[in-house]
């Protein structure tokens, strides 16, 4: 299998080319080839596919692209699907590019090594990959100008190399025939020019090839405005004089260039990058870009790298600053200042970027050489500066991310872990006063964040502090207002190192960032930023943010959507620059967020089944809520399950009672349906403390009647008559019929669970008369199920039965599933009672089969006891043990005592009856 770049777009099996589809499909093969073994992510390759305005359904159109290719590869290449990316993975060996660049790598050590048949060998089969210009049959891509533009020069510089050796070895006129052609497309590379003189003048035609160094200057003159360069200058004295000749000409370096700053002698850790970098490196001249936010260390990474490979770069290292987060350096006055390094000095530096770039080039043609671009700012800044020789290697650090810096390979850089962070504290300020105090080292690289640069001024300060313990340090960094004041050491600090990064923002994204910190040490998806800047369509604000890696993409929620956050120091740095804004501009803040997410939680809610006794308040003003995001309600409320817990602490501490009352009811189907009941009751408590401050009667009401019953579930049955007693008189005085009649069934349930049927029955028919007074039909068929099967408890089956159907009938009528499940299960129980176990066990069944289909792990518990209870019974003890097992699994995860309880008899019971039978067996 071969895959051909060098001309048309071809894939070979066996020599026999490959049907690859329509043009777009074909794009995407040639950009995934360029990229070949790296993840490409969507929006590359749709900015790729359709350049200039892409259609409303690219993402579809490119999937089905992805599965078509998928279909027509060959084995041997594999298109794989990374989170939202794909990458192509394939043998380099295979791909006719690669080949090209190990061919011309080979001849180059062959020439070295005094072999210059064997390097010509190589070369014209490394020239014979071409069969044209690169993807010529394709649309032209902006995102594979650099690495065709790459290819291209690469190609040319082969040829130079194959001229030089056909002229060293005295086969002049072929090299003349073809050099004559060559200078007529490139008459400004000097290499050429030389090959051209000494070819002339080796072939005996001096006069020919003085002339042709005439014609060479004033091109370079008239249209560059440059002499030209000292090799040239020098073989044209040289024929001038009549004498032997230069040797082949190649672009002279004086010594070894050494621009590398020194390596860190503590430097410490990071051994899987260091082997990452060190093989990517060695992979040719593709740029490595080193990623990572603000004090990860970078460019200590990338100077110890450079410093080890030193050896594999005989040439020298090539080293600039282009102070990406200050006033960004010209490329070309960096150019110029490469250049005066390799010798080219004065007038002989061309004026423009293009030249000085293509110059470059060519100077460090043949050469090994190791360039290291440390704190860039863009590509473009980049993109000129790159050589094109196999033999060179390029590593590029940048807190942003640079996706348009086409074939680089990336590298993000992240904090330390805890061995590495711990080890760098104690190079630093000692390793007796670590091993000493480890709790207390351990919380200081902590408070870190696990931050190298954050780390490396701890360990200074503690250094430069003897007398110091690190516990000293450790309660300075504990408050988080002052943590970025005390990380700072001479002209070294933490907050300096933000401020660089966020200098380079837009306004938009600048504010984004500040006000992320009103959410706390919190995850968050991306409508946040929507709801932070009070507009919509904010993705490109935040994808700038993730870019700068001031913003850390942390992964998928249960809905595969993506979720983001702060690091922790970047976060303190984030609160010092919102506490700027006017209060009343970060109250509004806090009050979008909390209320968009109050929205999104009720209409979540709206999809799950109904919790009896849950209410939420009335809507607070008009937010528009994406329907997209709920449309999987149970996904959504687990994925935001931490987000809504920290909401309500949130709006109880800034004094918003109404949203933080309203967020913790708005979840309680959540919590009932999933057994969440911790975070139920924490947030209710939570969220009543801040109504109870507010004189918030409502929210009071509301609250005490939720923590009623999550006291319910936990057998803690004086707590929740009092929660629900104070509900129903905080109701009552409020004139909410409704809301009083769910806190007196409530107290029915009490009195039922408390052995005392009589008084929930009274509960239960005051309740009802409530609920029909107020319209709730779904209340009055629970209120009807909990009077039926308080009849069965008092043994009046008949009363029961018919309450029972009563409600099941309105169940139906209403279309509510989950309501009609457990009416079912309580007249399978009822069945049971009296005897008809056939019956018994087609309702809970029944029962069963809905409230497995509704994702209802807790009444699905119940309903498995009862088919349990139904199968012991019906003497079937074996299938009664392992229906209550599943049962039992359920209790004990949500801390359903009573559940949990019942399971267990029913499981001793149907144990003893086992076992004689099989003792009898």
């Amino acid at each position: 299998m071969r895959f051909h770049l060098l001309g048309p777009l071809t894939v070979t099996v066996g020599g026999r080319a490959l049907p690859l589809g329509g043009a777009k499909q074909r794009v995407l093969l040639a950009h995934l080839l360029l990229n070949a073994n790296r993840m490409v992510s969507p929006g590359q390759l749709i900015d790729t596919l359709w350049p200039d305005d892409p259609p409303t359904s690219a993402t579809a159109n490119l999937q089905t692209y992805v599965w078509r290719l998928r279909r027509l590869l060959p084995e041997g290449a594999v298109l794989r699907t990374h989170g939202p990316g794909y990458s192509l993975v394939v043998d380099p060996g295979d791909v006719d590019a690669h080949r090209f660049g190990r061919l011309v790598g080979e001849a180059a050590r062959a020439a070295k090594d005094g072999s210059p048949e064997t390097a010509l060998g190589l070369l014209a089969e490394a020239e014979a990959l071409w069969r044209g210009d690169p993807l010529e049959d394709l649309p032209t891509a902006p995102a594979w100008d650099a690495e065709l533009g790459r290819l291209v020069e690469n190609r040319l510089a082969a040829v130079e190399e194959r001229l030089a050796l056909q002229v060293r070895l005295g086969r002049h006129d072929p090299a003349i025939a073809e050099l004559t052609v060559l200078l007529a497309e490139h008459p400004y590379r000097e290499r050429l020019w030389q090959q051209y003189l000494l070819a002339l003048a080796g072939a005996g035609r001096r006069a020919e090839a003085l002339q042709a160094y005439t014609t060479a200057r004033e091109r370079l003159v008239t249209e560059l405005g440059v002499e030209p360069g000292p090799e040239l200058r020098a073989l044209q004295a040289a024929i001038l004089a009549g004498g032997p000749l230069p040797g082949p000409a190649r672009a002279a370096v004086p010594s070894p260039l050494r621009q590398l700053p020194a390596d860190l002698p503590d430097f410490t850790g990071r051994e899987d990058y260091v082997r990452e970098l060190e093989t990517a490196l060695g992979a040719g001249p593709a740029p490595v870009v080193l990623t990572g936010a603000p004090g990860t260390g970078k460019t200590a990474l990338a100077m110890h790298v450079a410093h080890r490979l030193a050896g594999r770069f005989p040439d020298g290292q090539l080293y600039v600053d282009l102070a990406g987060t200050g006033a960004p350096r010209d490329p070309a006055e960096v150019l110029a200042d490469f250049l005066h390094a390799l010798g080219v000095t004065g007038n002989t530096v061309p004026a423009g970027l293009g030249q000085r770039a293509a110059l470059f080039r060519s100077r460090l043609a043949g050469r090994r050489m190791l360039l290291v671009f440390d704190d860039t700012a863009t590509a473009a800044q980049v993109r000129p500066l790159l050589p094109a020789d196999a033999g060179c290697a390029v590593l590029v650090t940048t807190r942003g991310r640079l996706p348009e810096l086409a074939g680089a390979k990336h590298v993000e850089l992240t904090v330390f872990g805890e061995r590495e962070a711990a080890q760098l504290l104690s190079e630093l300020a000692g390793a007796d006063r670590v091993v000493g105090e480890p709790a207390e080292a351990a919380a200081i690289v902590r408070c870190c964040g696990y931050l190298p640069l954050a780390i490396r001024i701890a360990g200074a300060r503690l250094a430069g502090r003897q007398a110091w313990s690190l516990r000293t340090l450790h309660d300075r960094l504990a408050d988080e207002s002052s943590r970025l004041s005390e990380l700072r050491v001479g002209d070294l600090g933490v907050r300096p190192s933000f401020e660089l990064s966020l200098r380079q923002l837009p306004p938009s994204a600048r504010t984004a960032f500040c006000r992320s910190a009103v959410l706390g040490a919190q995850d968050f998806p991306s409508w946040v930023v929507d709801a932070l800047l009070d507009r919509d369509g904010t993705h490109d604000v935040l994808d700038v943010l993730v870019d700068a890696n001031l913003v850390s993409l942390v992964g998928r929620d249960s809905n595969g959507h993506p979720r983001y956050r702060l690091h922790d120091l970047l976060r303190c740095y984030a609160t010092e620059l919102l506490a700027e804004e006017p209060l009343p501009t970060r109250r509004a803040t806090l009050v979008r967020v909390l209320s968009v997410l109050l929205a999104l939680a009720k209409a979540a809610a709206a999809g799950l089944p109904p919790a009896f006794g849950a209410m939420t308040g009335s809507a607070l003003g008009t937010v528009p809520v994406p329907g997209r995001l709920t449309a999987e309600p149970l996904g959504w409320f687990t994925a935001e399950r931490k987000l809504l817990a920290a909401a309500v602490q949130l709006a109880a501490d800034a004094g918003l009672d109404e949203l933080a009352w309203q967020l913790t009811a708005a979840a309680v189907p959540f919590y009932d349906l999933r057994g969440a009941y911790d975070d139920w009751r924490r947030s209710h408590l939570t969220a009543l403390a801040a109504a109870e401050a507010a004189g918030n009667r409502t929210g009071a009401a509301v609250l005490h009647r939720g923590l009623g019953q999550v006291r319910l579930y936990h057998d803690e049955y004086a707590a929740a008559a009092r929660d629900m007693e104070r509900s129903a008189e905080l109701f009552a005085e409020l004139g909410d019929v409704r809301g009083e009649a769910l806190a007196v069934a409530g107290l029915g349930t009490v009195a039922r669970v408390r052995d005392r049927p009589r008084d929930a029955l009274a509960c239960y028919q005051r309740a009802l008369a409530g609920l029909e007074r107020a319209d709730d039909r779904s209340g009055v068929a629970q209120m009807r199920n909990s009077i039926g099967s308080t009849y069965a408890l008092l043994g009046e089956f008949a009363e029961a039965d018919a309450w029972l159907r009563r409600a099941r009938d309105l169940a139906r009528e209403i279309e509510d599933p989950h309501r009609e499940a457990k009416v079912l299960t309580e007249l399978g129980t009822l069945h049971r009672d009296t005897g008809r176990l056939p019956e018994s066990l087609t309702c809970l069944r029944l029962a069963l089969s809905i409230l497995e289909e509704l994702d209802d792990e807790r009444c699905s518990a119940y309903a498995l006891l009862g088919i349990g209870q139904t199968l012991l019974a019906a003497g079937e003890p074996v299938q009664a043990r392992g229906v209550c097992d599943r049962a039992l699994r359920v209790f004990r995860e949500t801390g359903n005592h009573q559940g949990e309880t019942t399971g267990l008899a029913l499981l001793e019971q149907a144990q003893r009856r086992r076992t004689p039978s099989a003792a009898r067996t």
